[in-house]
């Protein structure tokens, strides 16, 4: 339950205009977060890199229970794409500044993720709420 709240609050942080066209007050606390943004970005992504990893080492679990294994891996691609989105200027300034050629794969990622990120934040509030239906359906 608590991966499907995180997963919502990553989509309210990454597209802030679903939020603020819904509660235009909200923009006061998107403000707060801004300057720690791109901190929330990098955690998310290697969270959501970690859970890609961990549901393919558990591919078992198709086969038992499908359809939280593919809620897992859904929700964690989200979460790596939105966090690499949101922490990208981190990521390239400490990690890629180094080596261009990484800098240069980075920053095309970027740019079709950039393209895609309404989208993601929208998937990602699908699968975070149904990651919390999902939690007490399955595990309760």
């Amino acid at each position: 339950m608590i991966y499907g709240i995180t997963l919502i609050l990553l989509s309210i942080i990454a597209v802030p205009s679903l939020l603020l066209s819904k509660k235009p007050n909200a923009k006061e606390l998107l403000d707060k977060i801004t300057p720690y943004q791109g901190w929330i970005g990098v955690v998310f992504a290697f969270w959501g890199i970690w859970g890609i990893i961990q549901a393919l080492l558990n591919l078992g679990m198709l086969t038992s229970a499908p359809i939280w294994w593919i809620t897992w891996m859904a929700g964690s691609v989200v979460e790596a794409g939105l966090g690499f989105l949101l922490g990208y200027g981190i990521i390239s300034n400490k990690l890629l500044a180094k080596n261009p050629d990484a800098q240069a794969k980075a920053d095309e990622i970027k740019t079709k993720l950039a393209a895609k990120q309404g989208k993601l934040g929208i998937i990602g509030l699908i699968v975070g709420a149904w990651t919390i239906v999902a939690s007490f359906l399955f595990m309760g």
